[in-house]
């Protein structure tokens, strides 16, 4: 396949992209490229849902962004060769490439573009991290190292999507460096059967996966619904939960329909990561499990101090889910708006420093560098560190809802509105409003398979009032029960407040 690709002309420091659905493709068309020494970027891929002239109109404005020389087309996405060739896109298919000449590697350097990774945000804008193979070697070295993975009896299991950074990195990338066992399914193939993951699991002796918090959801409810007495989870060590909020909830109710299938509560860990650190930021050590921080949730709000009060102690209490230790090279700091840095337990502004970190991104107007003079990413998550080095995000900067002078963290009404019967798990979003003269309030918009049963509906967002003022002491001004689909979400599955926001307005 590389001997295709250098047929076609791809070369040392080209860019690359990749539209193809299946791991069994992607995996050795991602290797060819890299023996061509030049760069990937896995394209965003169109859904039944997305509309494929503005996708066309994207996906052109990226390819012209990392300067393309080619596009690696493969199934199930054959159909837009025409499209693109349209557009003037230089396109080769997988199969082609089966039948390139045997050729020899070209020599590259730490230095040199492996992977350019689309960012989760605006397709209208949109922005690349490029992770060098010098990026990629430490974040690696890293994250195997923290797992202890062993290559004889490790096995990781994924069904997450390879144009994210997660399944991209953490789940091809990575295990090819260092020879691991991989299985890999497409995330079409789990949401049509969420029991599939379970069952690949039990039968390939996975001992390493990752999720979103969503899915775990969604594997607990069907894990108390299986009958089948084949299924056997004893092997996991590590069941990562990143790439968006971690509820503690969910892990303790996974944990309790795991049980039966061997399932061992420690090994539900949740991670933080993120594509700017190549991935890994945070992982527990092995067997730590969920730990929980239980934090006065006034003194949060109202003075950004996360101080510690007991499990049983006040209604006000908080509990917020660590991630975990800072993996190796990685250096990591909490500063003020002024970016001056903060004792520990003081909310502030995460910023990270090491060889991991990505130099930058290349955007529509050219390179844009995420570090400052002295090396430091300024990640825009809000959180804190624990005494023992424990990292806590409390949610993005940018999305704080700010009221009677308190920050109030969007993840925490997000949490209350889940657990209301008849919210989609993974599918609500707290949105701060802007109201001119008036004080900030919030709306919370959820969705339901029930949004057409007006009793259900009203039942539902007087539930949701009821439980977020319970959990955080204030009532939104709007609530709004959608149906399945109709919440804006990046093409990684990530939910847009800002872009929910503008159609509250």
């Amino acid at each position: 396949m590389s001997g295709g690709l250098a047929a076609a002309g791809i070369g040392h420091g080209d860019a690359v992209g990749v539209l193809a659905g299946l791991p069994v493709d992607i995996a050795p068309v991602c290797q060819a490229i890299w023996m061509r020494g030049a760069a990937i970027t896995m394209l965003h891929q169109p859904t039944p849902r997305t509309d494929l002239a503005v996708w066309v109109r994207d996906t052109e404005t990226v390819l012209r962004m990392i300067e393309a020389d080619a596009v690696v087309l493969g199934a199930p996405f054959d159909a837009a060769e025409p499209v693109l060739r349209e557009r003037g896109i230089r396109v080769v298919r997988i199969e082609e490439l089966a039948a390139g000449v045997d050729t020899d590697p070209l020599s590259t350097t730490e230095s040199d573009i492996a992977l350019q990774q689309l960012t989760s945000g605006s397709t209208g804008s949109p922005k690349a991290v490029r992770v060098t193979h010098g990026n990629f070697y430490t974040n690696a070295a890293a994250m195997f190292n923290r797992v202890k993975f062993s290559l004889d009896d490790d096995v990781m299991v994924s069904w997450l999507p390879l144009f994210h950074d997660m399944g991209m990195v953490g789940f091809l990338a990575v295990p090819m460096q260092f020879g691991a066992e991989v299985v890999c399914v497409t995330p079409l193939d789990f949401l049509a059967r969420p029991l599939l993951w379970a069952e690949l699991i039990s039968k390939y002796r996975g001992t390493v996966t990752a999720a979103p918090n969503f899915a775990y959801s969604l594997l607990a409810r069907r894990l108390r619904q299986a009958e089948s007495p084949n299924i056997d989870l004893s092997s996991v060590r590590y069941m990562w939960n990143g790439a968006e909020p971690v509820d503690p909830d969910t892990m303790a109710e996974l944990a309790e329909a795991g049980k039966p299938f061997g399932l061992s509560a420690m090994a539900l860990t949740p991670v933080y990561g993120m594509a700017e650190t190549t991935l890994a930021v945070s992982i527990p050590d092995p067997g730590q499990g969920t730990v929980v921080d239980v934090v006065d949730a006034d003194l949060l709000e109202a003075v950004g101090k996360a101080v510690p009060v007991p499990v049983d102690g006040p209604a006000n209490a908080r509990k917020l889910p660590t991630l975990g230790y800072l993996v190796d090279d990685l250096e990591g700091r909490i500063v003020d708006d002024e970016r001056q840095p903060l004792p520990v337990r003081s909310v502030g502004i995460i910023e990270l420093r090491g060889r991991a970190v990505t130099s930058g991104y290349v955007t529509v107007d050219g390179f844009l560098s995420a570090q400052d003079e002295q090396g430091w990413l300024d990640t825009g998550d809000l959180g804190y560190f624990t005494e023992e080095g424990l990292v806590v995000v409390c949610g993005r900067r940018k999305d704080v809802i700010i009221m009677g002078g308190r920050n109030i963290y969007p993840t925490d009404i997000e949490r209350a509105a889940l657990r209301v019967r008849g919210v989609r798990p993974g599918n609500a979003v707290a949105v701060r409003l802007d109201a001119g003269d008036k004080r900030e309030s919030f709306a919370v918009v959820v969705e339901s398979a029930e949004y057409e049963d007006s009793d259900e509906v009203r039942r539902m967002e007087k539930d949701i009032v009821h439980g977020v003022f319970s959990e955080v002491g204030v009532r939104p001004r709007t609530v709004a029960v959608l149906g399945p689909g109709a919440l804006p979400k990046t093409s990684s599955g990530k939910l847009r407040r800002a872009a929910t926001a503008m159609h509250l307005r």
